[in-house]
């Protein structure tokens, strides 16, 4: 996945900027983003504080990593039953 030019500090600054009563699209050319972008953003992380964000963040990483986990498990699982001669 492509990281983003922005922080979630600074995304959801433009978001409360735009709440504020900026117009979206002088918001857009200002800071060098597409409408659909900042429209993109609002819908990820509107309504969040910055800790909020950075939970979630978190809590993605850390799903990453178990599915990461499960994957390999059921990879051990199948080399498992191709080792014993088990028919799944």
């Amino acid at each position: 996945m492509r990281k983003s030019r922005f922080t979630t500090e600074q995304i959801i600054g433009f978001i409360k900027q735009a709440d504020a009563g900026l117009a979206v699209t002088e918001l857009c050319r200002q800071n060098g983003f597409s409408d659909a972008t900042f429209y993109k953003w609002r819908a990820k992380y509107g309504g969040m504080d910055v800790p909020d964000a950075r939970r979630l963040k978190a809590l993605e990483l850390e799903n990453g990593r178990l599915k990461k986990l499960l994957a390999e498990a059921h990879l051990d699982i199948e080399a498992l039953k191709i080792g014993f001669g088990v028919k799944s």
